[in-house]
């Protein structure tokens, strides 16, 4: 049975580009952490729009942080590393990257074309014939597998064909990707190109998930949600001088919580490494400050705490930081009955057994309504997704039904072209899929028939996928907050010497077909392209603790459930919605790869 991952971390929202966002433009990205997103500051002059273009650039890889991605859209979640401009104005185990793939499946036209002998365009060999041909082969034993690895000598060009034959064969839209010569461009060059450049009717980049990951980090990543920063996530109220950075939560037991440090939501950044974060131009010590490459990097920080007059110094150290996803369970008590509360933040592994547990701790508490906190959640697992969407419903209303079906590019109608399998809709899981959990070990339930929900820009992949999967057997989904990024696609995550490769490879669907939301989700009241959902716009609330009744969102759900009615100053601007359509950041960027909003399937 396959089991599909959503990715959390995020998709990059280009901040930044002009002075007249407002508030609301905020995303967040994990302090410290490259690894999810884009992580630069760039000048003024790269806020021009350009069209796709290859220039040679060199490509700085890092002990847990290798490839990255030009992200030419806007969103931004979780882990997604900041971008800024410095004028005016991110089952039973893991996903194996060494997972053998039947891509003899491919239908692709069969050619005694070679790397040697040179490119013919519109004709392409099985991806096997050129995978695992490196130019810098690993030796040693793969952690993911315990043997040898796959890798033997090869060149860039044998690199670039695997990704040509393999992307004509699985890319969800091959038929726009333009067939370009594979020695001509660096493997990271090449990769870029493997995609539509094509836009959606709202002017959005129809392909704005595309990118790479250095394999062993996403390893570690996806198993065990492991990766280098402060424990830090921040939310970028303005990318553009004045710019203006906040902390919107903090990992527990990281540098960032550390005694003599103990940062929290509400905190702002005020300069990095003596470089001043409003207007300051040297970005590229922003960038080393706030995003560093490995562990073990000290840098010094100017941090004015929420109501504190005067801001403070603090040292932190990078470190490997262990996801805490499910962080704030809590029952609040109202006339109307109790109401839970979770903050679930990643769809990685660990998450499936505290999800069980706090789903567990709610249902004893007999609680009426759930307010399901998905504003920093860019993703994950969709089993896990799929797993949670059940607890939530119960037997009575999931049980036997579709949960979501997937659907590959007209080269393979009826198989999974990777697994080999039929395709046919997943259903509702009622028992744990053993990413943490007992594998089979019985869900439990809350059988609610409505959900209230607070997402935000950072809400992708997974997260949409369990307000879709609710809404395709009519349990009743109430949004509070911001549009959502708009993902129903997915991938098999694919790993070729060190490098793990993102390329949509399928769409998703509900119970009832609908799987067209790739503008997100949207409360009514908000100006958006997205799809409408029940609810309210709300701006993210720093004042407030995550939990906390008096938050704007929670506050907003917790009336909303019992008046149905928006608060006054839930309107959405129409500014709010003027930097959501693409934008490419120039030859400035600094790319990275993102693990926010990946939908991934696995054997």
């Amino acid at each position: 049975m396959s089991l599909i991952i959503v990715l959390c971390y995020g998709f990059v929202r280009a901040i930044g580009h002009s002075p007249c966002h407002q508030p609301e433009m905020r995303r967040t990205n994990r302090f410290g952490k490259k690894h999810a997103g884009l992580d630069l500051i760039r000048n003024s002059a790269s806020t021009k729009q350009k069209k796709p273009t290859i220039k040679t650039r060199s490509f700085r890889q890092s002990a847990l942080l290798t490839r990255a991605i030009r992200l030419t859209n806007g969103i931004l979640t979780l882990f997604v590393a900041l971008m800024l401009s410095s004028c005016g104005g991110s089952g039973a185990s893991a996903v194996n990257p060494q997972t053998a793939i039947s891509e003899n499946t491919a239908s692709a036209t069969e050619s005694t074309t070679s790397s040697e002998q040179g490119w013919v365009e519109g004709e392409f060999q099985a991806p096997e014939n050129f995978r695992y041909l490196c130019e810098n082969p690993r030796t040693g034993d793969d952690p993911a597998t315990g043997s040898a690895y796959l890798d033997a000598v090869g060149t860039t060009t044998d690199e670039n064909n695997w990704l040509r034959s393999w992307s004509n064969n699985l890319y969800l839209w091959y038929r726009e990707i333009e067939d370009r010569n594979p020695s001509d461009y660096t493997t990271p060059e090449y990769f870029d190109l493997m995609k539509s450049f094509e836009t959606t009717a709202s002017g959005n980049p129809k392909d704005k998930y595309h990118f790479t990951y250095d394999t062993e980090e996403w390893r570690q990543l996806s198993q065990s949600g492991i990766t280098a920063g402060y424990g830090a996530e921040l939310a970028i109220l303005s990318g553009s001088p004045p710019r203006e950075i906040v902390v919107a939560f903090t990992e527990p037991n990281t540098p960032a919580t550390a005694i003599d440090v103990n940062l929290a939501r509400g905190a702002r950044i005020v300069e990095v490494d003596g470089i001043d974060v409003e207007s300051g131009t040297d970005t590229a010590t922003l960038n080393a400050g706030l995003f560093p490459s490995t562990s073990g990097e000290r840098h010094e920080f100017l941090i004015r705490d929420l109501g504190a007059s005067e801001p403070r110094i603090v040292i932190m150290e990078s470190a490997l930081i262990t996801q805490d996803p499910v962080q704030s369970v809590k029952v609040i008590a109202t006339d109307s009955g109790d109401v839970g509360y979770m903050l679930f933040n990643a769809h990685l592994a660990p998450s499936e057994l505290e999800l069980i547990e706090a789903v567990e701790t709610l249902a004893g508490a007999n609680v009426v309504d759930l307010v399901l906190d998905l504003r920093y959640n860019g993703g994950g697992y969709l089993d896990i997704a799929n797993e949670l969407a059940f607890m939530i419903a119960g037997s009575a209303q999931a049980a036997g039904k579709v949960f979501s079906e997937v659907q590959f590019n007209d080269k393979h109608p009826s198989t999974n072209p990777v697994t080999g399998a039929s395709l046919e809709p997943e259903l509702f899981h009622a028992s744990a899929r053993g990413f943490s959990a007992s594998q089979g070990a019985a869900l439990p339930t809350l059988d609610l028939e409505r959900l209230f929900v607070l997402t935000g820009p950072g809400t992708c992949s997974a997260s949409e996928s369990i307000i879709n999967g609710l809404r395709g057997i009519d349990v009743d989904v109430v949004q509070i907050g911001a549009s959502t990024c708009g993902k129903p696609y997915g991938f098999y995550a694919f790993d070729n010497c060190g490098t793990t490769y993102f390329s949509i490879q399928f769409r998703g669907s509900n119970a009832k077909g609908f799987g067209d939301y790739t503008d997100g989700f949207s409360p009514t009241n908000e100006p958006s392209s997205g799809t409408p959902l029940p609810g309210c716009f709300v701006l993210d609330d720093f004042d407030h603790a995550l939990g906390d009744p008096l938050e704007g969102r929670l506050n907003t759900a917790l009336a909303y459930r019992i008046n149905g009615v928006c608060p006054t100053a839930a309107k959405a601007s129409i500014v709010f919605k003027s930097v959501s359509t693409s934008h490419d950041h120039g030859d400035t960027n600094v790319r990275r790869p993102f693990v926010d909003t990946l939908g991934l399937l696995r054997q």
